[in-house]
């Protein structure tokens, strides 16, 4: 797959001389960031190409020769290129739509820290990817120019976080924070574990998808002094499951850390039980757990990728059962305004009589179960 994208983005390579496809530095600075050499790779139709430079304007571009050379460039409707290459679509204003709707601006208490759980705050440490995907809920960001967090922010954080005694877990995002170097991040991860209380530590990626070189011997090796560690990535499509990326989950794997996926439900990719059953049961395969499906949150520019709410909860119906407990993920809506996660299941509750449940199982089969009394 994407044999021929490979041969188109080798030939770009810059600067003259430093071809290494399988250096992370070299697939970032060799990234398509504009509409002229997108076009010279993927092919556009006139109106793609008259509306490509407008939603670039607005929402960047950003795609790693890697992650582009997954795409079926014949294929319009290909599951990687619709989450990475721009459209029309995102220009469109719906009225439910938000740049910011999960409230995680309110919800900051210093620039790039996002406490809105009891026991947990979110530490944003750049806005950059190396991938801009179309669905992104931080899409807002992309228009603020590349940020890194200072080392004055850090501090702030340091100390906010040493001041709560009640935050146990801290998660890592961005942006990508895999995106910044070895150093940057051993610097934070060391800081953190100086805090007594903070006993979980979490990184939030999607470079084993859309750049797996980044997960390197020298990274590795670093994250391992830090463990316990979750890493939680981001596929979405079996596509995006390649000998790099097993290679490096398997790296990871090795090294002690513990893996699981957060998938996102997008409409006219990964919106079927095939497809999910698909995904799921090869990122076992492996060694990630399915650990989420969110339901696409109402972002501005994404409203093409939104499905219903029972879509979700009917994929996670027809997986109960007909595959392993381990290859279902917890379907969920991200509340808004800071509401935080509501899982959602379908309802095998059917009824409740004296001491009795009416209970559906998986094949639709009912049955009485015995509710003795607390």
């Amino acid at each position: 797959m994407g044999t021929e994208v490979k041969e188109l983005l080798l030939e770009r390579d810059e600067p003259p001389g430093s071809l290494n496809w399988n250096s992370w530095r070299w697939q970032l600075r060799n990234a398509v960031r504009n509409a002229e050499t997108l076009e010279k790779i993927i092919p556009l139709n006139s109106e793609q190409k008259q509306s490509l430079s407008k939603v670039i304007a607005k929402y960047p571009l950003a795609i790693t020769p890697y992650y582009l050379s997954l795409i079926d460039r014949n294929n319009p409707q290909d599951a990687v290129r619709m989450q990475c290459v721009p459209s029309a679509e995102e220009m469109k204003l719906y009225f439910e739509m938000h740049d910011d709707p999960l409230g995680e601006e309110d919800d900051s208490v210093l620039p790039g820290l996002i406490h809105r759980y009891p026991d947990r705050v979110l530490l944003v440490l750049t806005n950059m990817c190396p991938v801009y995907c179309r669905h992104c809920t931080r899409k807002r960001q992309w228009c603020k120019g590349n940020w890194i967090s200072r080392p004055k922010e850090l501090e702030n954080t340091y100390r906010y976080i040493e001041m709560h005694t009640e935050i146990r877990d801290v998660i890592l995002s961005g942006g990508d924070p895999l995106i910044l170097s070895t150093a940057m991040l051993e610097g934070v991860l060391s800081r953190l574990r100086q805090i007594r209380h903070v006993e979980i530590v979490r990184i939030g990626t999607r470079c084993p998808v859309v750049l797996p070189q980044r997960i390197d011997a020298e990274l590795v090796a670093m994250l391992k002094k830090y463990r316990p560690l979750w890493v939680n990535t981001h596929f979405n499509h079996p596509n995006e499951i390649t000998k790099e990326s097993a290679r490096a989950a398997d790296m990871m794997l090795c090294a002690g850390l513990a893996l699981n996926n957060q998938s996102v439900l997008l409409k006219g990719i990964n919106d079927s039980v095939e497809i999910m059953t698909r995904l799921c049961q090869r990122l076992l395969g492996i060694g990630v757990r399915p650990y989420y499906l969110f339901q696409c949150d109402p972002v501005s520019g994404t409203a093409h990728f939104r499905t219903s709410v029972e879509k979700g909860i009917e994929i996670i119906r027809a997986m109960r059962g007909f595959t392993s407990g381990l290859c279902v993920p917890t379907f969920v809506v991200d509340g808004l305004k800071g509401q935080g996660k509501v899982p959602l299941a379908p309802n095998y509750l059917v009824s409740k009589e004296d001491n009795y449940m009416l209970l559906e199982g998986y094949e639709g089969k009912r049955f009485k179960y015995y509710n003795p009394e607390d």
